[in-house]
Formats: structure tokens, sequence, C-alpha cells
């Protein structure tokens, strides 16, 4: 056989293997056409360059792709490459520190590659999109891996916090979870000191480190509802809940989740909890949704809505420019 069909069989193969989890060797050699020795023979050619291949042996045993300690090409099908490819464009805009050069690089590889075909139905999506994100905060992509670690291998972590208000203090915490929001990175862990959950901004964190003390993790909330809430109430001065003449998921398409937290109310109406630092501001953003409502509290929300209401009365009855 030539070595130009050998090499063929031998992306087959890696192309099998990256469709599913496990292959048995007699199922690979249906698929290729070939005998299960020429299956092995394939597999050392793989390992040789780099895939990490595992192999099971007895009943129910096959062969896996693993992880290995170097990254060796992919195989990507054509809805694969092009869908990566608009990915890593988008993600130049991230929030991410240095993913931006990141994906800018790993696109020059994967655009030097694809057939001109591709290339064309890529820079066809990426024409006929527009992305409304909002600037967001930039977190060192360091931190996030550095924070994922601990919270996958469970120990605690050591960090300088500048709070709300300016003051900043050392904080050790057993992290948890980490929660993106379309602008900002938030981290869910218990507080060794205050002995309880809270919720970190990335960004307010400095000189963090993971330390050797490990621990065993607790019962803990729902990591994304508990960002949730904290992010939509705790940090203002004031929280308002109303109570809205819409279904919960009209309310959820006009207020994003990590500035108010929407329920169910039944019989077509929800609740809106959110927060705010002034009164004014809330009632605008409430009447600018465009739906009956009733505040529940506080009761100083209705006099900030009168107050909007004779305004916006006011300018409505202004003689214009004659």
């Amino acid at each position: 056989m030539s070595v130009e069909a050998t090499t063929e069989r031998v992306l087959r193969l890696l192309a099998l293997l990256q469709r599913r989890p496990s292959w048995t060797a007699a199922e690979l050699a249906a698929e290729l056409g070939v005998t299960d020795r020429s299956v092995r023979r394939d597999v050392e050619r793989l390992r040789a360059v780099g895939y990490p291949v595992q192999a099971t042996a007895g009943v129910g045993g096959g062969y896996q792709l693993g992880a290995g300690t170097r990254l060796p090409p992919l195989l990507l099908d054509d809805e694969e490459a092009i869908a990566t490819a608009v990915s890593l464009r988008m993600a130049s805009g991230g929030t991410i520190a240095g993913a931006g050069e990141a994906a800018l690089r790993a696109l020059a590889k994967l655009d030097q590659v694809m057939p001109p075909r591709l290339r064309a139905e890529v820079r066809a999506v990426q024409g006929a999109t527009e992305t409304l994100l909002r600037p967001g905060v930039e977190i060192d992509a360091e931190l996030l891996m550095t924070l994922a670690r601990a919270c996958r291998d469970a120990v605690r972590v050591r960090f300088r916090y500048t709070a709300r208000r300016g003051d900043e203090e050392e904080r050790t915490v057993e992290p948890v979870r980490m929660v993106a929001t379309n602008r900002r990175w938030y981290l869910m862990a218990w507080d060794t000191g205050r002995d309880d959950w809270r919720t970190f901004r990335l960004d307010r964190m400095r000189e963090v480190a993971a330390t050797t003390w490990r621990f065993r993790p607790r019962e803990h909330p729902d990591p994304v509802t508990y960002v949730q809430r904290s992010v939509t109430a705790a940090p203002y001065r004031y929280l308002a809940r109303v109570r809205l003449h819409a279904t919960a998921g009209e309310v959820r398409d006009l207020v994003p989740p990590q500035v108010g937290r929407v329920e169910d109310d039944g019989d077509g109406w929800c609740v809106l909890t959110a927060g705010g630092d002034e009164l004014d501001w809330l009632a605008v953003h409430v009447a600018r949704l465009g739906f009956e409502a009733d505040v529940l509290e506080p009761p100083e929300l209705r006099d900030a809505a009168a107050r909007l209401a004779q305004r916006i009365a006011a300018i409505a009855d202004a003689p214009g420019e004659r």
C-alpha cells in the first residue's frame, strides 16, 4: 500500500477516534476496511506524532483518544471549522486579557489551512454579524486558571480584595465556581473569615495565590443563582420588587440576568427584583419596560415614579418651537 493511502487511512482513524469516546478494534477495522493488526499499527503511528491513544484490554475494551502533554493538530469537519473560525473572530473582543491576541493567532493558523470555499463562508457569516455586547472588564487569563484549578482541586485561595467602598483587605476563601456575565467575572466561595458564602468580583482581586490547604467541599447553593442574587441585590442602596403584567420570559428578554431577577407569579404576572443606588433610576427602568406595574417595595419607589410621571407630563405639555 502506498504512503499516501496509509496517511489517508491514519487520518480517517483519527477522525473516528475524535467522533466518539471509545471504539473496539473490530469496529475500527470494519469502518476502515482493514484488519485488527492494521488498526494496531495505525494507532502506533498516531502515538508517534503525539496523539495519546489509550488502549483497554479485555471484554468491552478498545481504543480512545486521551489528553496528552502537548496539543497535536486537530481534524475538523466543515461545520466545525466554520463554527471555530467565527467564534475565534468574536473572541478577539472578549473580556479575558490576552484572549484576543491568542484568538487572532489561532485564527491565522486556521485560516492558513482552511480551503477557500470554507474561508469564504466564514467571512460571509462574519460580514453579516454585528455584536451589541458592551465592553467588559478584562481579566488576566492566569488569574482565571489559578481559580479554576483551585475550584477543581478544592484548595483554599488567598488574595487582597478591594470592597465596593474602596477599602482593601486580605481574604481567604474556599472557591466553588466562577460565573461570567456578559461584562464581568465573579467567584462564589466560602469566606473563612466571615464564615459565610460570598461573591467576589475577579477584577477587584490582587495578589491571588492558591494555598496548599485542601478543604472538604461543603453543601452549597447553586452558584449561578447565588451570584445572580448577589449582583442584583446586595451591592445596592435600594432593592426594588415590582410586579409586572407580563410573563417571566417576556421580562427576561428585556432584563439581563446580572441586572435583575425575574420570577413567575402566575396568571400572566411576574415579579422583578432589581437593585439600584437611585430610586429615580429604578423608576425609569421599570417604566421603560412598558408593562403594567405594581410596586411591592420599597414604597419610596412609588414617589419616584410619580415624580417621573410629572416630569414627562411637563415635557409633553411644553409648547413647541414656533
